[in-house]
């Protein structure tokens, strides 16, 4: 089903971004920065073509990182597949910080994976 896609992202969930982006940044030299989104400032960085966001927001240990999966369009045709197949969806299609669309979703041991496709795309194939 996602043999087409590549990993995208990688999504973690911290509880102070100004401290969470100084240790990527200053410790282990990525380059990463805060942005402005339309849910307010979420921390982003690029390490080729893997985009590394922090948010944050409450998390247990083990709720991150979410690995984030891209899509070139068609988020409701996987969603629907998704849940034909039994798999929990968790967070249904909804906007992501840029404006693109994103659903989250779990794995068999309750490891939340996530789709992910640019503003714009088509919802459907």
């Amino acid at each position: 089903m996602l043999k087409d896609c590549k990993v995208g992202a990688i999504v973690f969930f911290v509880s102070v971004l100004d401290r969470a982006l100084g240790f990527y940044r200053d410790t282990l030299g990525l380059p990463v920065e805060a942005i402005e989104g339309h849910d307010g400032t979420f921390g982003l960085g690029q390490v080729g073509d893997l985009s590394l966001v922090f948010i944050a927001r409450p998390a247990n240990a083990g709720d991150s990182p979410v690995v984030v999966f891209n899509l070139d369009g068609g988020i409701d045709d996987y969603a629907e597949a998704l849940a034909a197949k039994g798999v929990e969806i968790v967070v249904p299609v909804s906007e992501a910080p840029d404006g693109g669309l994103t659903l989250d979703f779990l794995d068999p041991d309750r490891n939340t994976l996530s789709l992910y496709q640019p503003a714009g795309a088509p919802r459907r194939r």
